[in-house]
């Protein structure tokens, strides 16, 4: 498996979770343990991501200021999901919120995987993407 077949599944994990999540009503326990598994899942993943696709790539002059753009969505994921802990979930702000997350974080993906992935493509080497994906699943493994 290569770092991007290891992102990508991750990437489909999210997206499930955001469906589910925006289809929920009011503060309900699955409402709020859609929000608690989705919220886990987006931060290791992007610790995992940031760590393990970004910084190698960061030292690229062609591929700089996309993983600095990949971290700073990252950081935008963060405060939306600060919104929503501070936002009661019985409000309908919360779901307006919720469904921003869920714009954002897609968009994200799509950047990653339409545009960043094929870029970086051309930067590692096969077993760079193999040895990058191992250090990311171990990474994501070990904080599930």
């Amino acid at each position: 498996m290569n770092i991007y077949e290891s992102i990508r599944k991750d990437h489909d994990i999210q997206r499930d979770l955001l469906d589910k999540l925006v289809e929920t009503s009011g503060d309900t326990t699955k409402r709020s343990q859609l929000f608690k598994e989705l919220k886990k899942e987006l931060t290791i993943h992007a610790n995992a991501e940031e760590r393990h696709f970004y910084k190698p790539l960061i030292p690229v002059d062609m591929m700089q200021d996309h993983a600095r753009h990949g971290i700073a969505e990252h950081h935008e994921i963060d405060e939306l999901i600060e919104q929503l802990e501070d936002t009661e979930m019985d409000s309908s702000a919360w779901l307006k919120i919720a469904k921003n997350l869920k714009d954002k974080v897609e968009h994200h993906l799509e950047d990653e995987e339409h545009s960043f992935f094929q870029l970086s493509g051309k930067v590692f080497s096969e077993k760079q993407k193999e040895e990058l994906a191992d250090k990311y699943n171990a990474y994501m493994e070990e904080h599930r």
